[in-house]
C-alpha cells in the first residue's frame, strides 16, 4: 500500500499569501456549526499531518488531491481507525474538496474522481458504557453532599444529560433563553449538523434546573456558570473540558467507574427504548440523522440474544480428585 506520508505533492503558497475566502478548509468549516467545526478541524488536520508531516488543515494544498491521493488515505483511516470514525473523516475531506471545486481550485472531473472513494465498511461496538440506575443515585448523591453551588449544578448537568441526551457541546452552548421554565422545553439551537430540536426537562431535572436557576440568577447568557476553586460560581460559558473533569471528580466521590458525557447520552437512548419508546420518537429526542445511529444503542436484541444462549446447558462437573 502507498505510504501516505512519502506521497508528494507541490507546495502550494501558504495561508498568509492568499485571500481567507480562497482557503477550501477555512471556507468548508466556515459553513459547519459550531460543534461540529471542533471535530471535522481535526479531522483535516489528522489527514493533512497524515500526508505531509507537521501541516495543518489550513496551510496544507488541498487543491493537489487527486484520486490516487484519496485512495490512499482511505486505506490508511480503515487500518487505523474504527469504520465510524473513518467514515466522518472521509466525510470532511470530501467537504473540503468541495471547496476547492467551488472555488475553482481544480476542474470538476479531478474533484468527481477524487470525491468517489466508497465509505469504510464494517461495524464496532458503540464507545462508552451504560450508566445504571444505581451509578446515578449515588452521582446524585455526591452531588447533594456538595454545600456549594457547584452541588447543584453538576447534579442538573448530570440530569440534563441524562434526561435530555445531551451532546457535551450542546450542553455548553445552552443559554439561559433556551429554557422555558413554564413549559419545561429546552430548545437546543447548536445541535449537530446545524440542525435545532426541542427537549423535554421533566421530574427531577425539572427541580435540579429550578434550584440552579434560583442561584444562576436571571442575567442573561450562559445557563451553566464555570466555577473557580472553592466551589465558587462566576459568570462566563462552561467549558466542555470542565464537564469532562467535574464528571471525572464526581465519579470518583460517588465510588463507581469513570464516565464520559456521552455515556448519558448513551443511557438515555437504551433506557427510552428498553421502556418501549418506538425508535422513531427516540431518534428524534436523541437528533440522530439515521434511526441506524439509534439502533446501535439498541439494547434489547442482545437481551434476547443472551436469553437464546441461557438454553444451553454445559455439563461442567469442577475438577475431580483422583
Amino acid at each position: 500500500m502507498t505510504d501516505l506520508v512519502m506521497v508528494q505533492m507541490p507546495v502550494m503558497m501558504i495561508l498568509e499569501e492568499q485571500p481567507l475566502d480562497a482557503n477550501p478548509a477555512l471556507v468548508y468549516l466556515s459553513r459547519l456549526s459550531e460543534g461540529s467545526r471542533h471535530t471535522m478541524h481535526q479531522a483535516l488536520d489528522t489527514i493533512a499531518d497524515m500526508l505531509m508531516t507537521g501541516t495543518d488543515a489550513f496551510i496544507f494544498p488541498w487543491s493537489e488531491l487527486r484520486y490516487p491521493h484519496t485512495t490512499a488515505i482511505r486505506a490508511k483511516l480503515a487500518e487505523s481507525h474504527a469504520p465510524a470514525t473513518a467514515n466522518k473523516m472521509l466525510s470532511a475531506l470530501r467537504g473540503v474538496l468541495e471547496q476547492v471545486w467551488r472555488l475553482g481550485q481544480v476542474d470538476a472531473e479531478s474533484y468527481r474522481q477524487a470525491v468517489s472513494i466508497e465509505c469504510v465498511k464494517g461495524a464496532r461496538l458503540p464507545s462508552g458504557r451504560a450508566i445504571a440506575p444505581g451509578e446515578l443515585q449515588a452521582l446524585m448523591r455526591a452531588c447533594a453532599t456538595d454545600p456549594g453551588a457547584t452541588g447543584i449544578r453538576d447534579a442538573t448537568i448530570m440530569g440534563l444529560l441524562y434526561s435530555c441526551g445531551l451532546r457535551v457541546g450542546e450542553l455548553c452552548s445552552l443559554d439561559l433563553a433556551d429554557y422555558d421554565p413554564e413549559t419545561g422545553e429546552l430548545v437546543i439551537r447548536r445541535a449537530k449538523g446545524g440542525k435545532q430540536r426541542l427537549a423535554h426537562v421533566v421530574n427531577g431535572a425539572h427541580d435540579a434546573l429550578a434550584d440552579w436557576l434560583a442561584l444562576r440568577g436571571d442575567v442573561p447568557g450562559a445557563l451553566f456558570y464555570p466555577s473557580r476553586k472553592g466551589n465558587h460560581i462566576h459568570p462566563g460559558r462552561l467549558t466542555q473540558q470542565a464537564v469532562y473533569e467535574m464528571l471525572r471528580t464526581r465519579a470518583k466521590q460517588a465510588d463507581v467507574r469513570p464516565l464520559s458525557p456521552h455515556d448519558f447520552r448513551r443511557t438515555f437512548v437504551g433506557d427510552l427504548l428498553d421502556a418501549g419508546a418506538d425508535l422513531a420518537t427516540v431518534q428524534a429526542l436523541a437528533g440522530h440523522a439515521s434511526p441506524v445511529t439509534t439502533a446501535r444503542y439498541d439494547r434489547r436484541p442482545e437481551a434476547a440474544r443472551r436469553k437464546a444462549v441461557e438454553l444451553l446447558h454445559v455439563p461442567y462437573t469442577g475438577r475431580v480428585e483422583c
